[in-house]
């Protein structure tokens, strides 16, 4: 199959990726849209999100992560996550690596995404030319009429679903207890402890999560305080 014949859609916000570019430079005849889910469709029931390493490290610590795996289930047959960069950063960014593993091993077997490593812009854009000229990428619409996110209570129960131990069932309890994430935040560990099924020693090892400083602010700190 000759490349002017294939197609991908690409969120308007990849621009600054430089992969539209490369794609545009190879002949692929590139669509940009504004997609509510994702950001390159590379065939009727592919879709792939792209993250830096460190964008996906900040998506599973905020509870975004799992909320955009929900929303590419919902849609399409084959969601992939393209991780783009220096894996080693991880042990720079974040303080304990095996939380970060935790969530992508949610990722790859609880909603059977594949994440795939790519080291820069001209990698990711070779992934998305080899999965577009796949066989099965010209048959069917690409572009699906998908509702965008206002599911509130969706979102807030996934930001409590990434605090350690937190399941959707607890998250839903300690939401209809405290009423809102940020409340439930900044509850006592005697309060998480009286939601049903909590428990002392899961509440502790919330607050001590939360309240745990970063290595990376303390080292922001200490130059400020050094300049």
């Amino acid at each position: 199959m000759g490349i002017e014949n294939l197609r991908i859609v690409v969120d308007e916000r990849e621009k600054k990726s430089g992969i539209p570019d490369l794609l545009r430079a190879v002949g692929i005849n590139l669509e940009v849209k504004t997609l509510p889910v994702g950001d390159y469709i590379v065939a009727p029931e592919t879709i792939v999100e792209r993250k830096s390493v460190s964008d996906l490290i900040s998506s599973v610590f905020d509870g975004r992560l799992f909320d955009q795996c929900n929303r590419l289930k919902e849609h399409f047959a084959h969601p992939v996550i393209l991780m783009e960069g220096n894996v080693e950063e991880i042990e720079q960014i974040v303080e304990n690596p095996l939380v970060f593993y935790g969530a992508i091993s949610a990722v790859a077997i609880d909603f059977k995404i594949p994440i795939i490593p790519t080291p820069n812009a001209t990698h990711s854009a070779k992934m998305l030319i080899s999965m577009c000229s796949r066989k099965d990428s010209l048959k069917g619409p690409f572009l699906k009429k998908i509702k965008k996110s206002d599911d509130v209570t969706r979102q807030q129960l996934s930001v409590l679903c990434s605090l350690p131990g937190i399941g959707e069932k607890l998250a839903t309890r300690m939401l209809t207890k405290f009423g809102s994430p940020s409340k439930t935040l900044n509850a006592s560990t005697a309060d998480l402890a009286k939601v049903d099924g909590l428990g002392e020693a899961r509440a502790k090892k919330i607050k001590q999560m939360l309240e745990h400083t970063s290595k990376h602010h303390k080292q922001t700190n200490q130059k400020t305080l050094d300049a």
